[in-house]
C-alpha cells in the first residue's frame, strides 16, 4: 500500500487523522509528518493522550512482541510536542489478567511523562474474577466496579466500566447509571464532557458485541451539554461517529489489529504483511482550549 492509499484508508487504520469537533460538526484533515503543530500547555489548554488495548501477555503471529509495541507507544506519548496533562488507558491492559501482567503494565506506565495516569478495564482485564485483580492494581480512588470522574482545566472527565461479566454487549448497570446522573447534575450545560469506556457507547457492530446495551440511558444524562466526546477502545481500529451533540471516537491499539465490522465470522487478531503492523497501531492525542467549543483529536501511528 502506498502512503497515499494508506492515508485514504486512515479512517480505519491509524495514520494521523486530525478530527476537530465544533458546534456538533466534525471537520477532518490528514496531518502530514511535519505540518501539525501543537500549542504549548498553559492554564487554559488541556492536552491528554489515550492508549488502548496493549494486551500485555498476548502471544501470536499478529504481534510477536506486544511489550515492545507498548514501549514504543509510551515513548511516542513522551515525544509529543505538548506534555499531556494526563494519560488514559482505555482497557485490555493485559491479555489474561494475571498479577504479573498487571504489574508489568503498571511499571511501564510509570515511564509516561504526564500529569497523571488513569485506566478503565477491558474484558481481558476481568477474565476470571469480574475485575478484582484489576481493581487491586489500578482501582484506587474509584467507585463500584472501578468507575470515577474528575475535573481538569474546565473539562469534566468520566471514566466508565462496561466490560465486566459480558454476555454479548457492554453493560453499565443501574448503579453506574445512577452515578452518571448524580455526577453531572450540578454541572453547567457549557461544561465540556469527556467520557472514557472500553467498549463503544454507540452501536458500532452489535453482532460482535461492539456496543453497550444501556448506553442510551447514560447518554440521556449528557444530552443537555453542548460538548460531549466519548472515547473508547476494544475494536482495535479508528472510527468516528456523531449523534447530535455527542461525538464518538474509537481508538486503535498498541497490540494487533482486528478486522473491519462484518469482515469475517468473528473479531480475531489480524496478521498483517511484514512491515505493516506499526501502521495499524498507535496512540491518540487530544487538545481542548478553555472557552472554545472545539476538541482536536489526533491519532498517530507507531510507524
Amino acid at each position: 500500500m502506498t502512503r497515499r492509499q494508506l492515508l485514504r484508508h486512515s479512517a480505519w487504520f491509524g495514520s494521523a487523522v486530525v478530527l476537530t469537533v465544533a458546534g456538533g460538526e466534525v471537520y477532518s484533515h490528514v496531518a502530514g509528518s511535519s505540518g501539525h503543530e501543537q500549542k504549548t500547555n498553559g492554564p487554559d489548554t488541556l492536552t491528554f493522550a489515550q492508549l488502548s488495548d496493549s494486551h500485555l501477555g498476548f502471544h501470536g503471529t499478529a504481534n510477536p512482541d506486544v511489550t515492545d509495541s507498548f514501549a514504543r507507544a509510551v515513548d511516542q506519548v513522551n515525544a509529543l510536542p505538548a506534555r499531556p496533562d494526563f494519560v488514559m488507558h482505555t482497557g485490555d491492559l493485559t491479555h489474561l489478567a494475571t498479577p504479573g501482567q498487571f504489574d508489568q503494565v503498571k511499571q511501564m506506565m510509570k515511564g509516561l511523562h504526564g500529569g497523571s495516569t488513569h485506566t478503565v478495564p477491558g474484558e481481558h482485564d476481568a477474565i476470571d474474577d469480574a475485575g478484582q485483580k484489576y481493581r487491586a492494581a489500578f482501582g484506587a480512588g474509584s467507585r463500584g466496579d472501578g468507575w470515577y470522574s474528575f475535573d481538569i482545566k474546565g473539562v469534566h472527565v468520566i471514566a466508565l466500566v462496561n466490560a465486566l461479566n459480558l454476555k454479548k454487549l457492554g453493560h453499565l448497570g443501574t448503579d453506574q447509571l445512577d452515578f452518571v446522573r448524580k455526577d453531572v447534575a450540578g454541572l453547567s450545560a457549557d461544561t465540556p464532557i469527556v467520557v472514557f469506556s472500553h467498549i463503544p457507547l454507540f452501536a458500532m457492530y452489535p453482532n460482535w458485541g461492539w456496543g453497550t446495551d444501556d448506553a442510551v440511558q447514560a447518554l440521556a444524562y449528557l444530552r443537555r451539554f453542548s460538548s460531549v466526546t466519548c472515547l473508547n477502545g476494544h475494536v482495535h481500529q479508528l472510527f468516528s461517529k456523531v449523534e447530535g451533540n455527542v461525538t464518538f471516537h474509537s481508538a486503535t491499539t498498541t497490540a494487533y489489529p482486528l478486522p473491519h465490522p462484518g469482515d469475517g465470522p468473528a473479531p480475531a487478531p489480524v496478521t498483517l504483511p511484514a512491515g505493516k503492523l506499526r501502521q495499524a497501531l498507535g496512540i491518540r492525542e487530544v487538545r481542548h482550549q478553555r472557552g472554545d467549543k472545539t476538541l482536536a483529536v489526533t491519532d498517530h501511528s507507531l510507524a
